[in-house]
């Protein structure tokens, strides 16, 4: 069952085109790395999918509805339910703790529920470290903490923008083992990378250069 597509989708700033008549489909507990140089249209392409940023052209059309047609306060609402969002950059709140930053999240969605928030940290082995700032915890603990705040609100589709970037192989692999679980439970991932071994452990890698998807293939050990 179809999750996500993008249909005809152009970006264009003047006579840039950032991405250009862009078709993709998306089912249901599918995990794709979306690659590609800079400048191909990665984050372009990751700002419309997660609603902060309307395409100049064509449409989204998300669980069958189709959410180019939406105005800013349901797109937000939309965002909000439905997508959890994972940075590079952590965008962790310093002066909160792990189970608080992860508890922001709640607040936005609904109501902060501290139990709930330390199970999503336990989700991702982090419940011991719930009471630690993010300046006591290392890179690797950081981007879990942001897994387990982007998990919270049980959204539909996982974005990740360099979710390893500024990760070491060891936490790399953590955060990797992270979503290998993750979708084996069903949840819907996206994944934008420049690491080759992040592309080869998603089901299903993306190309983009220029704005245009340039391939698009399984991986082998999921045609196998």
């Amino acid at each position: 069952m179809k999750l996500l597509e993008l249909k005809n989708i152009t970006k264009r700033y003047g006579s840039l085109y950032a991405l250009d008549k862009v078709n993709l489909s998306i089912d249901k507990g599918e995990w794709i790395a979306i690659m590609g140089p800079s400048g191909s249209g990665k984050s372009t392409m990751m700002n419309i999918i997660s609603c902060m940023d309307k395409p100049t052209e064509g449409q989204v059309i998300f669980d069958g509805r189709d959410i180019t047609k939406d105005g800013r306060r349901k797109l937000t609402e939309f965002h909000r339910d439905k997508i959890g969002l994972v940075f590079q950059q952590f965008h962790l709140i310093n002066y909160l703790n792990a189970v608080e930053n992860v508890m922001v999240a709640q607040y936005y969605h609904s109501m902060p529920d501290e139990k709930e928030a330390l199970e999503a940290l336990e989700r991702v082995g982090l419940k011991d470290r719930a009471k630690h700032l993010p300046s006591q915890l290392s890179g690797g603990e950081q981007q879990r903490v942001c897994i387990a705040r982007a998990l919270i609100n049980s959204p539909e589709l996982i974005l990740a923008d360099e979710p390893t970037g500024n990760l070491d192989e060891a936490n790399e692999n953590i955060v990797l083992d992270l979503f290998r679980q993750l979708h084996k439970e069903g949840t819907s991932l996206i994944v934008v990378t420049h690491d080759p071994e992040v592309g080869e452990v998603a089901e299903r890698v993306v190309r983009l250069e220029h704005g245009k998807i340039i391939s698009d293939k399984k991986n082998k050990q999921f045609t196998e």
